[in-house]
């Protein structure tokens, strides 16, 4: 074999062997860097896994975040290492710290980082729904689903019905970015069930109605009621018409009837509304509460005032209510009511 011909063949080999050796040893070098880059960490920095967000979201969220390098390093990482259900949330990263050092953070947790949701007494729970939809991450549509779909049920809920209206506890909840729809409405309800049984509402019976029939009338007090004080008084009165088979004649039923919690004023025209809600029309409880009933209108509706009262109206502009037995003294109380400024 001749020297040109040797030369040839070892720079063939080179070219074979040797050279993807080196390539290779770069690029494992490459990706060791790019799993414990050299140097330490930069500056602090907060990542927000969303919900259902999978390897190469979360690979592109940390890349775009400056946390690691390319992202397919981190999906490839991930993959070989079986590292794939990560929570969502926050989580409070670091800079260039790599893919080894964040796939070990996200390992561990985000950083629990609540927002707060306050439902108020008397909310409807299109209302709730709606106030669930403006946490990040939550969906009013969503959250509205999982009220009709039997996700969550009340223990005081009717196996009849499909409906939590006035089953969701009026309160401030510290709601973390890992809850969902579902889980925001199971710790609402949970939370009703629970301060409901505490309030002696599970074996229930007042003047023959149990438990769901309490808090129909506990969402009317609610709707009705401006003053503690009056919420065991309109309670009376209320189980007084039932008992005399009277219509409960309760505007707050008409509202409710009508749809839109922002439209308060009525006129005679909305007495004639056809809904199973109008208590002018009908006689009777309407076919489920209206509205998050607080503990006082709980407590009012489970203990009424012995009363003869028939009729209430709101008597001043301060919410205080004037209570009668007979149809010509309510008139007589509209009739103060209205010199009042009450309406």
């Amino acid at each position: 074999m001749t020297i040109g011909r040797r030369h040839r063949t070892w720079l063939v080999l080179f070219g074979l062997v040797v050279v993807p050796l080196i390539t290779l040893a770069i690029a494992v070098g490459w990706f060791a860097w790019q799993l414990n880059p050299p140097g330490g960490s930069g500056a602090a920095v907060e990542v927000q896994i969303a919900r259902g967000c999978g390897i190469p979201c979360i690979g592109d969220e940390l890349s775009n975040r400056g946390v690691i390098g390319p992202s397919w390093v981190f999906n490839v990482y991930s993959r070989l290492h079986g590292d794939s259900n990560f929570k969502a949330g926050t989580y409070e990263l670091k800079k260039n710290m790599g893919v080894s050092s964040a796939v070990k953070s996200l390992k561990a947790g985000p950083h629990i980082a609540y927002v707060q949701l306050t439902i108020p007494p008397g909310f409807w729970l299109k209302q709730i729904s709606a106030r669930v939809g403006k946490l990040p991450g939550l969906k009013v549509d969503s959250f509205t689903e999982a009220t009709q779909n039997n996700a969550v049920r009340s223990a005081f809920e009717p196996a009849s019905l499909n409906n939590l209206e006035g089953l969701l506890w009026p309160d401030t909840y510290n709601i973390s970015a890992e809850e969902d729809e579902i889980l925001v409405l199971s710790t609402l309800v949970q939370q009703f069930d629970k301060r409901a049984v505490q309030l002696g509402l599970a074996n229930a019976n007042v003047r023959g109605f149990g438990a769901y029939d309490i808090i129909k009338i506990a969402s009317l007090v609610e709707a009705e009621a401006k003053i503690d004080a009056d919420r065991p008084l309109i309670a009376s009165v209320i189980y007084n018409r039932l008992a005399q088979g009277m219509p409960l004649q309760i505007d707050a039923t008409l509202i409710y009837a009508r749809g839109d919690p922002r439209k308060r004023s009525l006129s005679n025209k909305d007495k004639l509304i056809s809904s199973p809600y109008n208590t002018y029309a009908h006689t009777g409880l309407p076919p489920t509460p209206i509205a998050a009933v607080s503990a006082a209108s709980m407590k009012a509706a489970l203990a009424p005032a012995t009363s003869p009262y028939l009729y209430y109206v709101v008597i001043d502009k301060r919410g205080h209510t004037a209570f009668a037995t007979t149809l010509q003294e309510q008139n007589a109380n509209i009739a103060l009511a209205k010199r009042n400024g009450a309406f």
